[in-house]
């Protein structure tokens, strides 16, 4: 589990800065801003996702995260 939460937040930070350089080329921030919250709500949705399935694994009572 903490392999995928290292690859979504590398994920994440080169989808940010990639996304800022966009947004000052073509002076387009509220654009990017929403991409950005997009990529940050589908990495959370990611690992939330990731950790309910290594407790249902792990035949854990909780299976909320």
């Amino acid at each position: 589990m903490t392999n995928v939460i290292k690859k979504l937040g590398t994920f994440s930070l080169a989808a940010f800065f990639a996304l800022s350089l966009a947004a000052c080329a073509d002076n387009d921030a509220e654009e990017a801003g929403e991409k950005i919250d997009e990529i940050v709500t589908d990495a959370g949705n990611a690992i939330e996702d990731a950790c309910e399935d290594v407790k249902e694994n792990a035949d854990a009572k909780d299976k909320d995260c």
